[in-house]
């Protein structure tokens, strides 16, 4: 009998992080997997994104819409509030359906889906736990989820042991490495010619990948004075092209993406709502440089052989490799690395998230889990 596999997934960044376990599972005769979406999958604001689900021909069990338009602390309130409701009802039909649910990372609605299954003793598999964000409310999120879980999968080994410490039950603690890396080598990544025809972007321009969410801890009521500050330097720097992926739901989300439509301006400035795996990664993979303070820049540029240049607090305390510069919300500083940067711009170091295959790891672990 198949091991019975539910993945929660909320957003293109999860999504795009679980797509190499996904792949792999659904490849395999061991396992039935079937997705239950939610969140910003189904916000036409985002981008839509359960069709990047349809398109990869994953089986989709359940739709849930639970996203409340606004950004405001309320409105986020309001949305976990929502989630767990809706999500109340799916467990209370649905507990005997799944062997585990996976469940990724730190958002806010992943919190409130697997809050909801605690009464219905789900068995859930957590991905990415034991990290520090101190610049964001995530970090609170991401603990519960852990405290949650009955499996637990970490990025390093370091992660793997601050869980240990934290949980009462740590039996099932295994560092396999960060699962999004294995879309390196497992996606065929566009060649510059092809994503110059799929996205109208000409990378032989000297380009820099802009990632920039809220920041949600102490800081969060700089938000708006740091779109300015970022939109002051992008367009301030028209020898090279930025190419803009757009914030995500969180507080002061929307107010930013307000900023960075009315304020940014020039023929180098290319907005983007949202690329895909596949573009996305293409796009870290042709550019120069990556800027912002997205968890992809800390895990994943290293990889791709790429300085990040992470801005603010929103990933203090996360582990990085040498390719992270960290500065403060400072303009002369942040044009001032930029240029550094895009003069030197190949990192030759290694990427302290990859454990050799993170998903094939996961598998095999699972299996021996399941079969006792």
């Amino acid at each position: 009998m198949s091991i019975r596999i539910g993945v929660l997934t909320s957003s293109r960044a999860d999504f795009g992080i679980y797509m190499p376990l996904l792949h792999l599972m659904n490849n395999d005769s061991d396992f039935s997997v079937e997705l239950i979406v939610f969140g910003t999958h189904l916000s036409y604001l985002h981008g839509y994104t359960i069709n990047d689900i349809k398109r990869e021909g994953f089986t989709i069990f359940q739709q849930i819409e639970s996203l409340i338009v606004g950004d405001s602390e309320e409105s986020i309130a309001d949305s976990t509030g929502l989630t767990t409701l809706k999500f109340s009802s799916f467990w209370a039909l649905h507990r005997q359906r799944y062997d585990y649910v996976c469940c990724l990372g730190d958002r806010y609605e992943m919190f409130a889906a697997v809050a909801a299954g605690i009464p219905f003793h789900i068995r859930f598999v957590h991905f990415h736990g034991g990290e520090k964000t101190l610049g964001a409310i995530d970090n609170i999120y991401r603990h519960s989820i852990s405290h949650a879980a009955t499996v637990h999968f970490t990025s390093t080994e370091q992660y793997a042991e601050r869980l240990r410490l934290m949980l009462d039950n740590n039996s099932y603690v295994f560092n396999v490495g960060a699962l999004s890396l294995d879309n390196i080598s497992q996606l065929r990544l566009y060649d510059r010619e092809a994503f110059r025809s799929v996205w109208n972007i000409d990378t032989l321009k000297p380009t820099v990948l802009v990632t920039f969410h809220p920041e949600t801890g102490a800081d969060e009521g700089n938000n708006e004075a740091y779109a300015k500050l970022l939109t002051e330097v992008i367009n301030g720097m028209p020898q090279y092209q930025f190419v803009i992926t757009m914030p995500n739901a969180d507080s002061d989300g929307n107010r930013i993406r307000t900023i960075f439509n009315e304020q940014l301006e020039g023929a180098h400035i290319r907005l983007i709502e949202n690329f895909g795996t596949k573009g996305y990664f293409s796009c870290m993979q042709l550019a120069s440089a990556v800027l912002g303070n997205s968890s992809s820049g800390i895990i994943e540029a290293a990889s791709f052989g790429r300085y990040n240049i992470n801005l603010g607090k929103r990933q203090e305390g996360r582990m990085r490799s040498e390719n992270n510069v960290d500065l403060p919300f400072d303009k002369q500083a942040i044009i001032h690395q930029i240029n550094k940067v895009m003069a030197d711009p190949v990192y030759k170091g290694r990427n302290i998230y990859w454990n050799g295959g993170a998903s094939e790891n996961a598998v095999n672990i699972l299996k021996n889990i399941a079969r006792g």
